[in-house]
């Protein structure tokens, strides 16, 4: 017996891949005829689409055209594309200088999400974390990502984001956070020791899209008897260089940054 809730998944899906089409906008007969569904059904269907933002009713023709949520997902899934391409040699290069675990995260929510990882070539390893969600208070590309907020979004992101201590090294204090944010922006990279887990450690930078604003975080990551203190400050110069790198992949330029603000 088939589920359905994944049937209503699936029709939807369907129903979103008809605005693939030239036309731009489509009524409830149109939809119904192309997806073999009934008026009754695909009403119900666009009705639920138009509350989350995937559909917009044109109110004088009663038609309907992708939103602006549409819109959204695809810039987002063009810049983790182009994130991937411009990140990748980068990656390749520093941790042929580092040998240890490179990472690229972006903020999703109030968490970090790995989307390009590459191993240490070192027997002692982290384990693969891509795809992985992360606290964002507590890992270093976190704290890159935090620090360059707006100051409305980050206090919106610490509203909703409970600074749960995992280890004793953890911050769990907002202002003591806010405090390092603010040192982590002016130095340009971050570090945590054994924040997240006893025994790893890291350091991170930002990565700028072609306006400026940072989009991402490249990090370097390893064991934390590997990257003590001296370790970490040799590496942070290094994962800087490579932040700018990629950044400079995806179009940054100071020079055009420079003359936008003058």
């Amino acid at each position: 017996m088939s589920d359905p809730g994944l049937s209503s998944v699936g029709n939807a899906a369907r129903l979103l891949k008809v605005f693939c089409s030239r036309e731009k906008e489509l009524g409830i007969s149109e939809l119904a005829r192309r997806l073999g569904l009934g008026k009754s059904t695909v009403h119900r269907l666009v009705t639920t689409l138009v509350s989350e933002g995937l559909l917009e009713r044109d109110p004088a023709s009663g038609t309907y055209r992708l939103g602006l949520v549409m819109f959204e997902l695809g810039e987002a899934v063009r810049v983790h594309m182009d994130l991937h391409n411009a990140a990748g040699p980068v990656l390749a290069s520093l941790r042929e200088e580092t040998h240890e675990s490179c990472q690229v995260g972006v903020l999703d929510g109030n968490e970090v999400v790995y989307v390009d990882r590459l191993e240490s070539s070192q027997s002692l390893r982290l384990m693969n974390e891509t795809g992985r969600r992360v606290p964002v208070h507590c890992t270093s590309s976190g704290k890159v990502l935090l620090a360059h907020l707006e100051p409305d979004r980050l206090r919106e992101i610490l509203d909703a984001t409970p600074l749960v201590g995992l280890t004793p090294r953890t911050i769990t204090d907002r202002e003591t956070l806010c405090r390092h944010l603010r040192r982590v922006r002016q130095r340009g990279w971050a570090e945590a020791a054994e924040e997240r887990e006893i025994g790893v450690a890291s350091v991170a930078a930002p990565v700028l899209g072609e306006t400026g604003v940072v989009v991402a975080a490249i990090s370097i990551g390893g064991p934390a008897a590997r990257m003590v203190a001296a370790q970490r400050k040799r590496l942070a110069a290094i994962v800087v260089d490579a932040g700018e790198a990629v950044s400079r992949r995806l179009g940054w330029s100071p020079d055009r940054v420079e003359a936008r603000e003058g």
